[in-house]
């Protein structure tokens, strides 16, 4: 997983590693605007088609400057509102933030890239229209008051939330809530899909020769209950065969398959009357 500086996109991330490694096939899990920093999972070769089947709550830094509004919800767009601050201590604040917790429903910002009509919200955004984006749920599992400065009306959070929620939404709502707007004023992910920055690259790591070792696939599926194949079953399994279950799963459930040599062989759904069927099959036969 890289640990991306600002400035760059997701997709100018990717084309990076394809350089590093010289590896045509290489995705990522969960974009990340130019202007965020931190984690950005990144997948090469075969161990594309396992993004799918990574999870793991975000984990966001952040810093809410309060006080404007802007077009982007963040300190990069149009200012469009200033307002004076009210009285506001770390009592207030908390109090405001209650009502983010858990699920709600967020309104995703104007320069996203949620379609409209078949077309990026961001792209129509640039041209000047102004859309009406319907709110959508999300789940914001932990949300902490880390520092707030009165001073310069501007509070860091920590922000552990699922798929799809946007910070700069949350910073927009919450200026929104306190009467004097609210922007995002920086972000640095901290934790995406299982992956933290502690075990994150930068590019000069990842530009070093050689290039920074890979991770085994398995470390990033630790969160898939696993079965192990005989010789058997292997090449059953690489002709595509549903296999028997080692234990009972609930329908649907997703199976690391291993293969006789220990190392992935794909991925199995559970049929919930004790079979497997391949989902995803690493050097399938024929």
């Amino acid at each position: 997983m890289l640990d991306k500086p600002a400035g760059l996109t997701s997709h100018s991330c990717v084309g990076r590693v394809r350089r590093a490694f010289g590896i045509r096939r290489v995705g990522h899990g969960g974009t990340l605007d130019p202007a965020v920093t931190g984690v950005l999972p990144i997948a090469v070769g075969p161990a594309t088609r396992l993004l799918p089947y990574l999870q793991g709550e975000k984990v966001y830094r952040g810093q809410v400057q309060l006080g404007l509004t802007t077009r982007s919800d963040d300190l990069e767009g149009e200012v469009l509102t200033t307002t004076p601050l009210p009285p506001l201590d770390a009592t207030a604040l908390e109090q405001a933030l209650e009502g983010f917790r858990g699920t709600i429903l967020q309104r995703p910002p104007q320069v996203s890239a949620v379609h409209v009509d078949g077309e990026r919200a961001y792209m129509r955004s640039r041209r000047g229209e102004e859309l009406e984006l319907a709110a959508r749920p999300v789940t914001v599992h932990r949300l902490e008051l880390l520092d707030w400065d009165p001073l310069r009306g501007r509070l860091e959070l920590l922000v552990g939330c699922s798929a799809g929620t946007y910070i700069r939404s949350l910073a927009r709502d919450l200026g929104e809530r306190l009467g004097c707007g609210g922007a995002l004023a920086s972000l640095r992910r901290t934790r995406a899909l299982g992956f933290g920055l502690e075990g994150a690259v930068g590019l000069e790591a990842l530009e070093a020769s050689p290039p920074p070792p890979l991770l085994d696939p398995l470390a990033a599926l630790s969160h898939l209950p696993r079965q192990r194949l005989s010789e058997p079953q292997g090449l059953e399994w690489r002709c595509g065969r549903r296999l028997e279950a080692a234990a009972d799963h609930p329908p649907e459930t997703a199976v690391a398959v291993i293969g006789p040599d220990g190392r992935l062989a794909g991925i199995a759904r559970a049929d919930g009357a004790g079979r497997l069927q391949p989902k995803l099959v690493f050097e399938a036969a024929g």
